[in-house]
């Protein structure tokens, strides 16, 4: 196969590390998404070996149960062909159960199936081809004894060009092997010829009669493609005969034998003829040493052998340390194949070589407002996620990212693959001064107010107070909060304000009780307003478009994907959805705003749980007779405000 150059094969690489799992808009990034970084054979090969080894090796760890027969597939001509799957490191490998076909397009294909450690799925099937050598033309061989009764040969047929074909001699009583001859031209005196075959060859085994006063010497090697033996013929007796042996390639003369016994471990043996005499000259195959070297990396040696017999094929498979890159291949061995096949023929150095993975840079720009870099750090390696945070100075409201992000969740998770300039943008806050379709009291103070218990798992983000009654600080989770003696509040690093529970300096206990019951009262107004329309689409309401009003359901109400709320161009529209069981929002479901539709006119009373689904992007003011829950990665613009719990998972949660 054709050996690509260092440079394409590194840009080929970072565009694929750069790549992740979600846009930088999404609200959650865990880590890199998972990309086939390399294939052997790559795409679009053309002269790839019957015996070909088929891998896909990934810009990170993958999870083993993922990577199988189902996930990894190989076909041809729309079959699929038998294999077995297995993973090493960051590599699938497709091993054939037999031979490759000749001339034929083959394609592999790496399934969505295929996931990472943490879960992560491949975006979209990665499929690739390749072909195969074509046949390679065939020649004949052609073996005889001259004269018939002298002897018998073995070796003769069709090959492939370029095999290397090993044909035998072996005489019969009261004869003795002469040479072998190619068209009356002699081409070898060893009773095992081996010779690489180029054309059709016929070859004639030449015997002689042992005269009646002389002794026959007669050869042989083991194996037959060993090597080959000189010195075979009829000699006087007491005449010393020399015999020779010469190894083919790939081994090693071991001794001559007569009638098994040893009797000499020199090639060139000489000894007195003083009977018929039979020698075998024997070879073992070579072995070989490989010696794998990797520093910022690691290599998977398939298979591991302490040696090698010559000929056999080791595949290195080299997995780049976090924050490097595999480059190429030094000693004796060349090129960036990964994986690379090395075909043993003497004792081997090899070293993988690995390069840092450059550093980047992430400026951020903010005007009426400020923005807090987690972690903030001067350069951050590929595949680091930085977290942003955007606070808008008074008057104004955060608004959406730009530059090199788009969207408006806030927080904002980057993932750094390449040099980033940011830009938050803030915008003016309307004067108009609209009057609430529920009033919230002293509970709108609050972004998160609960009763018995608020608690988070993961990187939650919060911006607004927090308030617990009357359940005491220690139900309050997760937070790692912070209280000065004396001090009538706390202070978490996940929290961009304040949290306030019944123990702290007054006037905390106070004005927290009032919350808790402005709470309720809250609750108990809103489910009064008369409603406008109920039971619409029987508590459905996945991709509808809803105006302003009052909306009521006696069961539950679900959202699968998301809806838009529409304002009608009212900047005081006001939004009103009585639930009397649960509200149940589908992963990844959106809640968009349109023509002045506003996250603090919007108010979702649920009389049983309120369960938003990962990744949600929700709005408005949830008010729960029990529980509101936010799985991984939901975001909420609006408060929080629970009789029981509230828990959070890597969430969210922004008051307007």
């Amino acid at each position: 196969m054709i050996t690509k150059k260092l440079l394409s094969t590194i840009a080929f690489a970072f565009v694929l590390l750069f790549s992740g799992c979600a846009e930088d808009d999404f609200n959650e990034v865990d880590g890199l998404c998972p990309l086939v970084f390399a294939t052997v054979p790559e795409n679009g090969d053309i002269d790839v070996p019957l015996n070909q080894i088929i891998t896909a090796t990934f810009n990170e760890k993958m999870n083993p149960s993922t990577i199988t027969g189902a996930s990894f597939t190989v076909s041809a001509n729309g079959a699929l062909i038998n294999g077995t799957v297995t993973y090493t490191d960051s590599t699938a490998v497709f091993t054939p159960s037999s031979l490759l076909a000749e001339n034929t397009e083959y394609t592999g294909t790496i399934k969505t199936l295929a996931k990472d450690e943490r879960g992560n799925a491949l975006q979209e099937d990665y499929v690739w081809s390749f072909v195969t050598v074509p046949p390679l033309p065939e020649f004949s061989v052609d073996v005889s004894s001259n004269p018939t009764i002298g002897g018998l040969t073995a070796g003769g047929g069709l090959f492939e060009q370029g095999t290397a074909v090993t044909v035998t001699a072996v005489p019969n009583a009261g004869y003795t092997f002469t040479n072998w001859t190619d068209n009356g031209i002699e081409v070898s005196t060893s009773a095992n010829y081996q010779f690489l075959l180029t054309a059709d060859r016929t070859l004639v085994a030449n015997y002689s009669i042992i005269p009646a006063s002389q002794f026959a010497v007669n050869l042989s090697s083991s194996p037959v493609e060993g090597g080959s033996t000189n010195g075979s013929g009829s000699f006087d007796a007491g005449t010393n005969v020399p015999v020779a042996a010469t190894a083919n390639v790939g081994y090693t003369f071991v001794n001559w034998t007569l009638a098994g016994v040893e009797v000499s471990t020199n090639a060139n043996y000489t000894f007195t003829l003083n009977a018929n005499t039979t020698l075998v000259a024997n070879f073992v195959l070579k072995t070989y040493t490989l010696q794998v070297t990797s520093v910022n990396g690691t290599v998977a040696i398939n298979p591991v052998q302490a040696t090698y017999n010559h000929g056999a094929i080791v595949v290195l498979t080299p997995t780049p340390a976090t924050g490097y890159l595999f480059t190429s291949w030094t000693g004796d061995a060349t090129g960036t194949n990964n994986p690379l096949t090395v075909t043993m023929n003497g004792n081997k150095n090899i070293t993988a070589n690995f390069s840092p993975i450059a550093a980047f840079t992430l400026n951020v720009t903010a005007v009426n407002g400020t923005v807090v870099k987690n972690p903030d750090n001067l350069t951050y390696n590929n595949g680091d996620n930085v977290v942003l945070t955007a606070t808008p100075n008074s008057g104004y409201e955060f608004t959406s990212w730009s530059g090199d992000a788009t969207g408006s969740n806030n927080p904002l998770t980057v993932l750094m693959n390449a040099n980033k300039n940011i830009t938050a943008n803030f915008s003016l806050i309307a004067t108009t001064t609209c009057t609430p379709a529920i009033d919230l009291g002293t509970a709108g103070n609050y972004v998160v107010l609960a009763e018995s218990g608020i608690s988070t798992t993961g990187t939650t983000s919060v911006v607004g107070d927090m308030g617990i009654f009357p359940a005491e600080a220690t139900y309050i989770t997760g937070f790692a909060l912070n209280l000065t003696a004396g001090a009538a509040y706390s202070t978490s690093s996940l929290v961009t304000g304040k949290i306030y529970a019944p123990s702290y300096a007054v006037p905390t206990p106070a004005n927290l009780n009032t919350a808790i019951n402005d709470m309720h009262t809250a609750f108990t107004t809103g489910n009064g307003l008369a409603a406008g329309t109920t039971e619409l689409l029987a508590g459905n309401l996945n991709g509808q478009t809803l105006a302003a009003g009052v909306y009521k359901w006696g069961t539950g109400l679900s959202i699968t994907n998301g809806i838009t709320l529409d304002g009608g161009g009212d900047d005081c529209a006001m939004f009103v959805f009585q639930i009397a069981q649960d509200l149940t929002v589908g992963d990844g479901a959106i809640i968009t705003l349109t023509n002045g539709a506003k996250a603090e006119n919007i108010y979702w009373l649920v009389t049983g749980q309120a369960v938003l689904g990962t990744t949600v992007q929700f709005q408005g003011n949830i008010l729960s007779k029990t529980l509101i829950s936010l799985n991984t990665g939901a975001t909420i613009k609006g408060s929080l405000l629970a009789q029981t719990a509230v828990t959070l998972d890597a969430s969210s949660v922004v008051k307007p």
